[in-house]
């Protein structure tokens, strides 16, 4: 009988714990790196820069129109995580996809590519506008990221993680964004993180 009664206490005391991790929106950085500061081009000829996205919670990844592989999957896996932002009730976010072909990356084409998903393109930015050189030192110095050309094709080697950016400009997590991508956890970060800045 007390056997069952601690298993009884021990389960109340873990499910408080869980109830209260959730509720309170406890988020956990990883990382505190500063994004530089930039202004690009979008899909739609619009320019994108840092000051625009200060106070906004925002997700960012490296991909390119042309991509063989893992740019398609990590695209889709950003539709599944806005649908479960919308199931949770945020509206307050932007994601930001970077070019790492811009020669080819038009934002014609870009405007194409993301087209094919299922997107709410009005929190959503395709950039592109710069040189190949320029966004290769801008994914090592915001995002400690590898961005280099494959010399034997016409593909490009990028990272494949999401980037979770504060409303100050600064990577504070990375997700996997290919086959681990977890939605509903980068979901409830993204809620936790929102809710944690708006009470400071």
């Amino acid at each position: 009988m007390q056997q069952i009664n601690r298993a009884r206490m021990l389960l109340v005391i873990l499910l408080i714990v869980v109830l209260t991790g959730c509720g309170t929106g406890n988020f956990q950085a990883d990382t505190n790196y500063e994004v530089e500061d930039f202004r690009f081009t979008n899909q739609n000829n619009e320019q994108v820069g840092l000051t625009d996205l200060k106070g906004t919670v925002w997700i960012a990844d490296f991909i390119f129109t042309n991509c063989e592989t893992v740019c398609p999957p990590m695209t889709y896996n950003l539709t599944e995580l806005q649908k479960k932002l919308k199931e949770n009730g945020v509206e307050d976010y932007r994601i930001v996809s970077f070019s790492v072909d811009p020669e080819v990356d038009t934002p014609e084409a870009l405007k194409e590519f993301i087209g094919q998903f299922e997107a709410d393109t009005s929190k959503w930015d395709l950039l592109t506008g710069y040189s190949f050189d320029e966004i290769s030192e801008f994914a090592k110095g915001s995002f400690k990221s590898l961005v280099v050309d494959d010399p034997n094709s016409d593909q490009m080697i990028h990272a494949t993680s999401f980037y979770l950016v504060n409303s100050d400009g600064r990577m504070v997590k990375s997700y996997s964004g290919a086959e681990e991508f977890d939605a509903t956890q980068m979901a409830l970060d993204i809620e936790a993180l929102i809710k944690q800045e708006q009470n400071q």
